[in-house]
């Protein structure tokens, strides 16, 4: 590599060589999560670290985002007088390192020196910056940061691809060669399985160096939530929804509040929501709070799946103790169960997974409960006529459910060919729409997307086929659809789709931990969420 030949920035004269003697830097007060902000101007800058303090006293304040870093000095000075309780981590990364500043490594170098003086107490410099000094360069610029008190991050960051542990092992020990007071690998998720050499890459290192290592990109969100329990000596995330400095970084409060990272240790069991999208799914919180009311030491982590394969990896490996799944994984996963309960059997759909103590997995399905329960809270199930609309995963798990109730059960589809194909397996009665207008029944069940925000079709039946007492919608984005505000103008009983929602996850807690669900609790969450979204 291209190695430079002179340093402009002035060192401490008191530093005579590499070796000499300088000032120890003391023990830093990071703690588990680093809040990392930017901005356009000093103002905004320091105005978002002034915000993030309410969530964490340790932020990075990341200087390459300003036109002109070395203008905010008398800024971060304020700022670090104001706040002696804060922890500051300085960061100027160069454009072709992944960050913003377009300037040499020289004026790098000098700007990272400047804010270790003005008072920040960390400084992070790019491993490949390292690379193009002499190792004496690199000795004097450690030095110089220690003299003022300063401890030096090195970091590498690979935006492509995340190596084998072998390979990101690799790379950490190459950082570790220029004594840094931390190791900071960072790569990017390409799948859930690169969480993995993530994370045993951070247990391996940090027995002799204070490592901070995650996997950016959506994918890596568990190397995010769970390095520290690695090992890490901290992780990061933002100050909040769309202020994130780089890809896949959690917003502080939901890191703190929902996946709980300072109470996370090695008896922490883990659990998943997979699927693909799950960013938003309502699961984790859901989960969460029943795992608060209910004392246990357990966290819920959305899983961003691309394959089975990949999903089993994880769920084997980390280990992951259950994990709820969506379509179409509630079907391809059969084949990998060591039993499953006789319904999933029968509908063919499992979106309840366990690990047994045997590492082996069972098949549970949820949503079965999450028809039922609902409706047996309001009335007699044996020998009540209930009309379920659709034909589908959903419209699968009621029919059979239902059915298994003694319930006599009808449906309407579409596409009148599969409800035919599923009333005969489930031993069901089929309707085609033209009869619904004179047909009488005790419960109407909607199983299909129509009323769902974002979806544009139809109502799968018109007011004067609405011939019953009570409609459920398992629908539950709005919480109050089209056609349960249909229902209400006649007069009728209504269930909501959060109903059934909270009742899958219900069943869902009971299969995983063996105690009741504080289904009330789980309830209230869940409704509260779904406003916030609107």
């Amino acid at each position: 590599m291209r190695q430079l030949n002179e340093m402009p920035f002035a060192v401490s004269s008191t530093i005579e060589s590499p070796t000499a003697s300088v000032p120890v830097v003391p023990r830093l007060r990071v703690g588990r999560l680093c809040l990392s902000v930017q901005g356009a101007t000093p103002a905004e800058l320091f105005s978002h670290a002034e915000a993030a303090r309410k969530d964490s006293i340790f932020i990075e304040l990341r200087f390459d985002y300003l036109p002109k870093p070395l203008a905010a000095l008398p800024e971060l000075k304020t700022f670090l007088n104001r706040h002696r309780e804060v922890t500051a981590l300085a960061t100027c990364r160069r454009k072709p390192n992944g960050g913003h500043f377009t300037g040499s490594i020289n004026a790098e170098l000098e700007i990272l020196q400047k804010v270790a003086e003005t008072g920040c107490h960390i400084v992070d410099l790019e491993v490949e910056t390292a690379e193009q000094m002499t190792r004496p360069q690199v000795a004097r610029f450690r030095a110089a940061l220690r003299a003022s008190g300063a401890a030096l991050l090195m970091s590498s960051h690979d935006f492509t691809r995340t190596r084998r542990i072998e390979g990101l092992s690799q790379v950490a020990r190459s950082i570790k060669e220029y004594e840094p007071d931390f190791v900071k690998v960072v790569s990017t998720a390409r799948s859930l399985a690169d969480n993995l050499s993530v994370l045993r890459m951070v247990e391996n290192e940090s027995l002799d160096a204070q490592m901070v290592g995650i996997a950016m990109g959506e994918e890596g969100l568990i190397s995010r939530v769970l390095s520290p329990r690695a090992g890490a000596a901290f992780t990061f995330a933002s100050a909040g929804d769309g202020v994130e400095t780089a890809p896949g970084q959690i917003p502080a409060r939901t890191i703190l509040d929902i996946y709980r990272l300072e109470q996370l240790d090695q008896a922490t069991r883990i659990f998943g929501v997979a699927g693909n999208p799950i960013a938003h799914s309502l699961s984790p919180i859901m989960h969460l709070t029943a795992f608060r009311r209910e004392n246990l030491n357990a966290v819920m982590l959305p899983l961003k799946v691309r394959t089975l394969d990949d999903l089993l990896t994880v769920v084997r490996d980390l280990p992951i103790d259950g994990v709820a799944v969506t379509m179409p994984l509630k079907q391809e996963v059969l084949p990998h169960l060591a039993n499953m309960d006789p319904l999933t059997a029968k509908i063919g759909a499992c979106n309840t997974l366990r690990t047994g103590a045997d590492g082996k997995l069972y098949g549970f399905n949820t949503d079965v409960a999450g028809i039922v329960r609902p409706l047996e809270k309001r009335m007699r199930l044996k020998g009540a006529r209930i009309l379920v609309l659709g034909a589908g995963g959903a419209a699968r798990a009621a029919v059979f459910g239902l059915v298994e109730q003694g319930a006599e059960v009808y449906i309407v589809n579409r596409t009148h060919e599969k409800a035919v194909a599923l009333a005969r397996k489930a031993k069901a009665h089929v309707l085609k729409q033209a009869a619904l207008a004179k047909t009488r029944f005790d419960a109407i069940v909607n199983t299909t997307p129509c009323g769902m925000t974002g979806i544009k079709q139809p109502l799968p039946i018109k007011e004067n086929e609405l011939n019953a007492s009570l409609v459920f919608d398992t629908v539950y984005t709005p919480i109050e659809t089209p056609l349960l505000k249909l229902a209400k103008s006649k007069g009728l009983a209504v269930i909501s789709g959060v109903e059934m929602f909270v009742q899958q996850g219900a069943r869902q807690f009971e299969i995983w931990t063996g105690k009741p669900a504080p289904e009330n609790e789980m309830l209230r969450v869940v409704e509260l969420e779904l406003r916030k979204r609107v």
